[in-house]
This record gives C-alpha cells, sequence and structure tokens, in this order.
C-alpha cells in the first residue's frame, strides 16, 4: 500500500519490502518531515530531521542510495562521521533518525545489519560513552554571578531567570516556555505549573513550589516580583527579550539561557566554557545533596523520573564525604 511520509510528502510508488532496492522516493530531504510523529518532542524531530538531511548529503556526494539504505552504507556512513570526531551520542542520534525515515516508509531498519551494529561497537571502544558534562552552578557560583548583575530592566530580568532556573531545577526549555499564568503567588513563595516538558510530552503537567530565599539579594520568589513589576508584564511569555528600556513581545529562545549562565558566570570570574544552560538544573541537584536533602525531594523538584540520574549527582556531592583518603598524607 502506499505510505505517507511526512506533511503532505508521500512516496511516488507503492513500498514493497521485498523489492525495497527499487524504490525511489520523491524527495530525500523532504521526506525527513516525516519525523513529525506526535510521540517525538520538538526538539528531537528538529534534531532527527538535520541528522536525516546530513546522511542524505552524504549518500549522495558518495553516489549511494539513501533510502532503502544498505546497512554497509549506514556503517561507512557513522565511521566516517566518526573520523571527524562527532560525538557517539551524536552517531546514536544519527543512526536513530535514519532508522526512524525506514521505518515511516514501511521498510526495514539497517541498524539492525551485523556490519552497523559491528561498527557502532567499534566506535563505542575507541571514543568512549562517557558524556561531556559541564560543571555544576553551586550556591556560592550563583550568589557571585548573581552579584554582577545591574539593576536596570536587563539585569533584573536576568537575576529573575538565573534564580528561578536555579530553584525551580528547570531544563532550558522549560524555564523559557514558562508563561505568566503557570505562577501563583503566596504566602509560601511561588506555585509553578509546568504544562510540558521533556519527560512530559503529552501535557499532563505537574506542579512545583519554590520558597521565599533567606536574603532578598538571592530569592527568586523577590526577583521575579521585581521583575514582573518593572516589566509591566501581566499575560503571556514570563521571560522576553529586552531592548534598553523595552521589553519585546516575543519568548526567550533556550539558547539565551545558555547564553545568560556563561555571560554571567564570566563576569563573576568563573570558567564560562565549564558551565552551560543546564548548570543550574545540575546546579540546584548537586547542591540540595550536598545539604542533605533527601532523594525523593530532589526528584520532585526536577521531574526525574529515574532516581539514577539522581544518584549520579548525589555521588558528585559526597566526593569529599568520609573520603578514605583525607589525613592520610
Amino acid at each position: 500500500m502506499a505510505t505517507e511520509y511526512g506533511e503532505g510528502t508521500s512516496l511516488r510508488r507503492v513500498v514493497d519490502t521485498e523489492r525495497a532496492a527499487e524504490l525511489v522516493p520523491v524527495d530525500l530531504v523532504e521526506a525527513a518531515r516525516g519525523f513529525a510523529a506526535a510521540s517525538k518532542a520538538p526538539r528531537t524531530r528538529k534534531a532527527y530531521r538535520a541528522a536525516w538531511v546530513t546522511f542524505v548529503r552524504w549518500c549522495e556526494a558518495q553516489g549511494l542510495q539513501p533510502l532503502p539504505a544498505a546497512p554497509r552504507t549506514v556503517a561507512a556512513f557513522l565511521a566516517a562521521r566518526a573520523k571527524e570526531g562527532r560525538r557517539v551520542s551524536t552517531l546514536e542520534q544519527a543512526l536513530a533518525a535514519i532508522s526512524q525515515a525506514h521505518q515511516t516508509a514501511g521498510l526495514p531498519s539497517p541498524r539492525s545489519g551485523a556490519e552497523v551494529r559491528e561498527v557502532l561497537r567499534g566506535i563505542r571502544r575507541t571514543l568512549g560513552v562517557a558524556p561531556l558534562q559541564k560543571n555544576p552552578i553551586l550556591v556560592d557560583d550563583l550568589r557571585r554571578m548573581v552579584a554582577t548583575l545591574p539593576d536596570d530592566l536587563l539585569g533584573l530580568r536576568d537575576r529573575a531567570m538565573l534564580l528561578i532556573g536555579f530553584a525551580g531545577a528547570f531544563r532550558r526549555s522549560e524555564l523559557v516556555g514558562l508563561d505568566v499564568g503557570d505562577l501563583v503567588f503566596t504566602l509560601d513563595g511561588l506555585e509553578v505549573t509546568l504544562r510540558r516538558s521533556k519527560t512530559d510530552q503529552e501535557g499532563q503537567g505537574r506542579k512545583l513550589g519554590i520558597p521565599y530565599g533567606s536574603t532578598a539579594g538571592v530569592c527568586p520568589v523577590r526577583s521575579l516580583k521585581h521583575w514582573l513589576e518593572a516589566s509591566r508584564i501581566t499575560e503571556g511569555p514570563l521571560f522576553r527579550a529586552v531592548g534598553g528600556s523595552t521589553v519585546r513581545t516575543e519568548r526567550l529562545s533556550d539558547k539565551a539561557v545558555a547564553r545568560l549562565v556563561k555571560r554571567a558566570a564570566a563576569d563573576a570570574g568563573l570558567d564560562p566554557s565549564r558551565l552551560s544552560g543546564h548548570s543550574l538544573r545540575s546546579g540546584f541537584a548537586t547542591s540540595a545533596a550536598k545539604a542533605g536533602r533527601s532523594e525523593r525531594s530532589i526528584m520532585r523538584q526536577t521531574g526525574h523520573r529515574s532516581v539514577q540520574m539522581v544518584r549520579t549527582y548525589i555521588r558528585d556531592a559526597e566526593l569529599f564525604v568520609d573520603n578514605p583518603a583525607e589525613g592520610l598524607l
């Protein structure tokens, strides 16, 4: 039967898995839109689309067929990308995108081929699979970063973003995705309704609380109130672009969080190359673990479903707690 492949794009021929080698799609690049399945997050769809386009262009340059792709073709592609210095996680994502393209077209995935498995295994052994982790922003780091910010409109926004991002343990996309309607100020602090996140693609939502800080200068709740009062934002996106004394209507992108972290870190005398937008979230988890907070309470704030990731933060926080090397030298 004919297979729909993407948003309005269909394959010209009837899919016959027994004669897949004869299948020729109308437009291979456009076919990447087939990744817009409801089960995939927007960022995942974007990454898959980019990976598929890269694979198609590589195949065209080599005179090879990308759809259906022979396992040997995919294996050669992975090897070529590894030689270019691509990380294992990037290659695995590309392989997932290639597999998704074939499944969407009703074709067998080449990732199950022995050549692909062997090459990927060899790449993992050669390059290793440990992620390149950035440092967490701990409480003292955050205080130093916040102290560098001016009291103008931009500074008020950035202070609120840093403190709310840390105290709420938000992912970058979650932080910039907040609307004023998601907030409720109470006597205890701030109630935030997170309507969608990386682990909640169906939008069931969850609530989390952000308490008042011990001092006004680093209080996330007071800082957010100051930003709302100064910006006069009453509805819509919470964090927006600022130009001089003008608050624009458009929502900030998640990349703005990373840029803010690096800029504030540099101003505070920290190494910005060792930090990222995720450093706020990991910094909260690590700091909470250092302070003796329970796994359950940390997971309630971060929204982690697996305890394994949270335990990674706890292990990092306890590297020098009851350390057997202490006092030996």
